[in-house]
């Protein structure tokens, strides 16, 4: 079987993998073929990883992002590649209204919502606490935290009401700790740790799983963003072996596909060198072999 690696560059590097590899007949994963998996900042990085990892499981795909053009590649290339069934939303997750109207305009087939992936979220420089910029506080506090809470809003009662669903919320290690430089980006992943959390309790009596993915380092277009610059973002991934987006992605798909009593809580994914946000040993690729 082969599956897809999907890189920070939006290349694909095939890996082999045996059928004993993927399934297993001793604890057998449940399935997502032909279940409806709504992802959000699916035109880059973990977001276009999850739409690659779930179309090879057949799953029928919700993809949200702001570039169209990009959007349409990838539902072509997910098309030709899996045969995969898909509908597209050129949608900023800032635009709170249009998020809350979304369950009512997405087609009749795409319409039972079963996988949530909140992926889309970003961080804007590294400022300390007392010199933020208002207008990049607001971007994140709004994409990263209240779109969040609009999303769930506007799907889990559909959850609730057909009696399976799975919420699952992207944030950080950076939720777990904070750090210099990272105050408003860890306080809006605290909010999504801590609003995870909440949900969780929220709906334990019902059949709705409710889970966070925490990934360290991850090479992707997040620190390009981060830092204004393709340079800066190179110096971050120096000498360290990172995480890439098809390894987050691959920990999202496991906790999707458990079975219905089983729900994974908070995946921490981290690279092999690195112990926490800012503890990261950088001894290349031989992992310090």
């Amino acid at each position: 079987a082969l599956q897809e690696r999907i890189c920070c560059d939006g290349g694909v590097v095939s890996a082999l993998l045996s059928a004993d590899q993927m399934t297993s007949t001793l604890y057998p994963s449940a399935s997502v073929a032909d279940e409806v998996v709504l992802i959000t900042g699916a035109t880059a990085g973990i977001g276009e990883a999850c739409a690659y990892r779930f179309a090879e499981a057949g799953a029928r795909l919700v993809l949200l992002g702001r570039r169209a053009e990009r959007l349409s590649a990838l539902q072509e290339s997910l098309a030709s590649k899996y045969g995969t069934q898909s509908h597209t939303v050129q949608l900023d997750v800032q635009d709170l209204d249009a998020v809350a109207a979304l369950p009512e305009t997405l087609p009749a087939s795409f319409a039972a919502v079963s996988v949530l992936v909140n992926n889309a979220g970003l961080a804007l420089g590294v400022s300390p606490a007392e010199a933020n910029d208002m207008a990049s506080v607001t971007t994140m506090l709004t994409t990263n935290v209240a779109a969040v809470m609009a999303f769930t809003r506007a799907f889990v009662p559909g959850f609730k009401q057909r009696g399976k669903g799975h919420l699952i919320n992207v944030g950080s290690i950076a939720g777990h700790e904070a750090y210099a430089g990272g105050s408003v980006y860890c306080a809006t992943k605290h909010a999504v740790d801590a609003f995870t959390t909440a949900a969780r309790h929220d709906l334990i009596a019902t059949p709705v799983r409710v889970t966070a993915i925490s990934p360290g380092i991850v090479n992707t277009e997040f620190s390009t963003v981060r830092l204004g610059s393709k340079e800066k973002a190179d110096a971050v991934y120096a000498d360290v072996e990172p995480l890439v987006a098809a390894d987050v992605a691959d920990n999202i798909f496991y906790a999707a596909t458990r079975p219905a009593h089983v729900q994974i809580a908070d995946i921490v994914v981290l690279a092999t060198n690195q112990a926490a946000a800012k503890a990261i040993a950088r001894v290349g690729p031989s992992l310090g072999a």
